[in-house]
């Protein structure tokens, strides 16, 4: 949009953007991402585990037993209600996110440029269109420089259509398709060119809604872990179905009671169905992508916090994400004289008056360019008191920067009327290129581009030429321009660039920065952010000339790309990939997408950055910040830390369960476990695996190892010993504990107890599991409120259960004396304590140890 001047340009007033979204509403369509609260209500009351509390509240219907079916029921509704607030709290976090990752749109309200999503544009918004844009809503173009449009969403027809403006803003908004006509429709995309329009249709009175393609909700890839948690389910489902079918039978044949059977068939169903798993990956990674949204990170697509803590390569875009992207101009090259820039008011010499002068010509007006923007500082604060400002020109027409020929010139008419002006700026070389330099100027301009790009410094060439009134030609070569010299400007490093960049390397993560600059320039930036192998270098001239073999082999010792073109990005990205790399890279124009979308993750840059490239990427960093990335990585790790930790805590709780559902049968004891009592050990697991262990911070070291391999999986062979290791040790403390107080107690007691020392092993275990590195002391002073919740509320519960007559008539539990109390503690405790020393031995940490190499 730069190039377009918006003085008389004021917009609408905020006071009638509000009355025209109250009249007309959002600038949306239908979606089906939103699901409503009785959708959420009745997935989760189809989900296996309830199918059978309900099942088991009706047997106790069935058999007379009131109370029990009661309070099995109430619990099944509590355990609802958690449920359907951790879902809802999950379709909350991806509506902000939605609403984030919508398109947006630059529009002029109350005479200022702004960025807003799209869903808030009104009709008569002044809108501002430029390449890679999608366009909002549908709009009269009343200012349109070389602007095509792909309408094939509209039309099918792939050929984007060259477009027009006219002043008839109250003209009827035709059809799509055709050439030279001044209407864009919404959801096409801006292919080339700027433009200015007005807003005359929005939401379903758009095009798009009129042929009724509603927007659709992002779908949802499977993720490796929904794979892999889909196949554990599936495994613990159908064995659980063929046991529980066992025990009922078995049941029936040695005792005789179908309808007990039964219940015990259904209580070992419960106890071995991990329904928790899918239920603990969607949350987690939905609500982290919520939690890197927080950083200033946007998710667009959610696998890609899955992926996150597998990167081992970051590419970035040197400006404005290694950068601050604020230029200033630090030298002037006129002839063989160099002039400093040392401060902004102090006075410029005549010789160099030129080079200043036809630099701001040669930039729009109102400019958007980081580097205009510097160049026009500069002349106003020098050139004031000269007659080298020309606001009273009169500008006739731009020659754009292209592909071809990296510079751009603009045609002025004087106040005087004479002759045509013509100012030009670009890349050096191709200022050269207009000027025909001979061979002795191009030795010449390379010594001058060395020199000031050695300093770190981006040098753009000036050039100037006169023409008479007459047609003017079709392309900048056929003016004969006079060179004038050379702008140097620097763009200072973030200030907490290095650090981050120290900490990718320790944490396993190569930097590699990729810059449209000179080697020189990039270098010097590599040396001063403490990139690895700064005085090595690749310019996009030598990667055309490489294979993708030698490309594979140079770029594992090569961390600087510079001189490259956006579609060079795509070979990074392959050459990095044959070398078994987990890619993540940035871009921010139309042109980076296809690297976007071969990059494992790709990631767009949310200030500067296009629509077709947020759309291609994983991740949109909001504030273009390399911090950020940095940043997404650790919070990537953290997030996959804490869902292995509660995977494990799943598998290691449902074992001891399992465990003393089936061995009573088996072994012809009394049932120490009934319905009622899984649903209250449920009430512990489900906060436990998805509030407590979501919510603890990362460990200290996370970003102190190698980045985890990309097909690692959640139960590899030490993983699963220590999950039996901590099941099996519960299952036999319990089982100890209950066959000890059988010895002079009732049933009744042995089985209160035996559930008293379940409870505090379970509790034992979510400590223990927070973290695998540090002791559970030193957990229990880690902020965690969910934690405290739920230990609070347990060993409330667990008082009332065993001391109120009703509820222990309920659990069907007996008198507990305090000796006994203390010895279903002090057996809990060992169990703890037990699972306290697996930390440290070295038979559970071996290959692919989960606290360094994860």
């Amino acid at each position: 949009m730069s190039s377009i001047s918006f003085e008389n340009l004021k917009g609408l007033a905020q006071e009638e953007v509000v009355q025209r979204q109250k009249q007309d509403g959002f600038n949306e369509l239908p979606t089906q991402g939103k699901r409503k609260g009785l959708e959420i209500l009745i997935g989760v009351l189809r989900e296996p585990m309830f199918l059978l509390l309900i099942a088991c509240g009706a047997l106790y219907l069935l058999s007379g037993e009131f109370q029990e079916a009661l309070m099995l029921l109430g619990f099944v509704f509590v355990i609802i209600g958690i449920t359907f607030y951790q879902e809802r709290k999950t379709e909350r976090a991806l509506e902000a996110l939605k609403d984030l990752s919508s398109p947006r749109a630059y529009v002029i309200r109350d005479g200022e440029k702004t960025r807003i999503p799209g869903r808030e544009v009104v009709c008569d918004d002044i809108i501002l269109l430029s390449e890679g844009d999608r366009v909002p809503a549908d709009c009269i173009l009343i200012h349109a420089v070389n602007v095509s449009i792909d309408e094939s969403l509209l039309t099918g027809e792939s050929v984007p259509v060259q477009k027009t403006s006219t002043k008839e803003t109250s003209a009827e908004i035709g059809k799509p398709g055709g050439d030279d006509l001044p209407f864009a429709f919404s959801g096409t995309l801006v292919v080339s060119g700027q433009a200015v329009g007005i807003i005359k249709a929005t939401g379903i009175r758009t095009e798009l809604g009129k042929i009724g393609k509603a927007l659709q909700s992002i779908e949802e890839e499977r993720t490796p872990l929904q794979i892999q948690t889909g196949k554990v389910v599936r495994t613990f489902a159908i064995v659980g179905c063929i046991l529980c079918t066992l025990v009922i039978v078995v049941y029936w044949l040695t005792r005789g009671n179908l309808l007990e059977g039964f219940l015990a068939g259904l209580s070992l169903a419960m106890a071995i169905l991990p329904e928790e798993f899918p239920v603990v990956l969607t949350i987690f990674l939905a609500l982290g992508a919520w939690r890197i949204s927080k950083f200033r990170v946007l998710t667009r697509r959610v696998p890609a916090v899955e992926t996150l803590g597998s990167a081992t390569v970051l590419c970035v875009d040197k400006t404005g994400t290694l950068t601050l992207n604020q230029m200033t101009v630090s030298d002037i090259v006129a002839g063989n004289q160099v002039f400093k820039v040392e401060k902004t008011n102090e006075i410029l010499p005549e010789e160099f008056h030129e080079v200043v002068e036809y630099s701001i010509l040669a930039s729009p007006v109102d400019p958007f360019d980081p580097m205009e923007k510097a160049m026009k500082e500069l002349g106003e604060q020098t050139l004031s008191q000269t007659e080298h400002l020309h606001s009273s020109w009169t500008f006739q027409r731009e020659y754009p920067l292209s592909k071809e020929l990296l510079a751009m010139s603009r045609v002025w008419t004087s106040a005087s009327g004479e002759d045509l002006v013509i100012a030009a700026k670009g890349a050096p070389e191709a200022i050269a290129d207009l000027c025909h330099f001979d061979a002795p100027k191009l030795k010449w301009l390379g010594e001058k581009i060395d020199m000031l790009s050695n300093q770190g410094k981006r040098v753009i060439g000036v050039a100037c030429a006169r023409q008479r009134k007459t047609n003017l030609p079709e392309e900048q070569h056929d003016f004969q321009f006079k060179f004038l010299g050379l702008i140097g400007l620097e763009d200072p490093v973030r200030p907490n660039v290095k650090g981050a960049i120290e900490e990718c390397y320790t944490a396993g993560i190569r930097t590699i920065m990729i810059t449209g600059d000179y080697p020189g320039t990039a270098m010097s930036i590599a040396r001063q952010i403490g990139l690895q192998n700064p005085d090595q270098h690749i310019t996009g001239s030598e990667l055309e000339a490489l294979t993708n073999e030698q490309l594979a082999a140079r770029i594992k010792e090569v961390n600087i790309f510079a001189r490259m073109v956006p579609e060079q990005k795509l070979r990074i990205v392959q050459a990095l990939k044959i070398n078994k790399e987990i890619v993540a890279m940035t871009g921010d124009g139309v042109n980076d997408a296809p690297a976007l979308k071969a990059a494992h993750i790709g990631v767009a840059m949310g200030g500067r950055g296009t629509d077709v490239a947020r759309e291609a990427a994983s991740l949109v960093l909001l504030d273009d910040d390399f911090n950020s990335i940095v940043t997404a990585v650790r919070m990537g790790r953290r997030i996959y830390d804490n869902l292995k930790k509660a995977m494990m805590f799943i598998l290691s709780v449902h074992i001891p369960i399992a465990g003393l559902s089936l061995i009573p049968v088996l072994l012809k004891w009394p049932l120490i476990l009934f319905p009622v009592h899984i649903v209250f050990l449920e009430l512990i697991i489900d906060p436990a695996c998805t509030l407590i262990f979501e919510a603890d911070k990362d460990d200290s070291g996370v970003m102190n190892r190698k980045p985890r391999s990309i097909d690692a999986k959640l139960f590899e062979g030490s993983t699963l010993l220590k999950c039996f290791f901590q099941g099996g040790l519960t299952l036999a403390v319990t089982i100890a504990i209950y066959l000890f107080i059988r010895n002079d107690h009732s049933t009744e007691t042995a089985r209160a107890l035996a559930f008293l020392t379940l409870v505090v092993c379970n509790l034992g275990m979510i400590l223990s599991n927070r973290s695998l590195t540090k002791s559970s002391i030193s957990m229990l002073k880690e902020k965690n409120a969910a934690f405290k919740w739920v230990m609070t509320g347990t060993v409330a519960v667990m008082c009332l259960v065993l001391t109120i007559p009703f509820f222990k008539n309920l659990y069907r539990f007996g008198s507990v004396s305090l000796n006994d109390f203390f010895l279903a503690l002090a057996g809990g405790l060992v169990a703890i304590i037990l699972m306290e020393l697996v930390k440290v031995i070295p038979l559970f940490n071996r290959k692919n140890r989960f606290a360094k190499n994860v």
